[in-house]
């Protein structure tokens, strides 16, 4: 993987596509568990979402790897790395939940019906880990970030709260 995309870090860069797909997909396997009409319009869309999130995830993980390289370790960057390597194994059940939605979506009434309450459940756990997990290392990543900036920015002068 390379460490940089036209001149910048690829982490930041390949991470926004992550935080924006996984918690989209996760929106989708949602949706399309619990609204017949979504399920209907959304199709094929939802399983795919949630793949190309299952595969950035690992690329986000090894970016974040070669920029660790790059700038250093310190307790920040190691919490935010450890949160990290967290998310593929919600990420794995996301994107089974949203094939199986999926699928369930396509059988007859009485196979769907019965299969589908325990789908649902099981999308709602999967949604929830994803989205806490996502949370979590967006935080860390955001602390680790701008810690050192926040704390080193100028005293404004008294009464300029602006």
């Amino acid at each position: 993987m390379p460490e940089t995309l036209f001149g910048l870090p690829a982490h930041p860069l390949i991470v926004h596509a992550t935080v924006v797909l996984v918690p989209l997909g996760a929106l989708l396997v949602l949706l399309h568990a619990f609204w017949p009409a979504a399920r209907r319009r959304l199709g094929i869309v939802t399983p795919l979402v949630a793949l190309v999130g299952l595969v950035l995830t690992p690329l986000s993980t090894a970016s974040g790897e070669n920029l660790e390289r790059m700038v250093g370790e310190s307790d920040l960057v190691e919490k935010h790395s450890e949160l990290a390597d967290g998310l593929l194994p919600w990420m794995i059940g996301l994107f089974v939940m949203a094939v199986v939605v999926y699928l369930l979506g396509r059988r007859p009434t009485g196979v769907r019906r019965a299969l589908s309450v325990a789908a649902a459940v099981l999308a709602v756990v999967a949604v929830v880990g994803v989205t806490q997990q996502v949370v979590r290392i967006g935080h860390s990543g955001a602390a680790a970030t701008w810690s050192d900036t926040a704390s080193a920015s100028p005293d404004r002068p008294d009464g300029d709260d602006d």
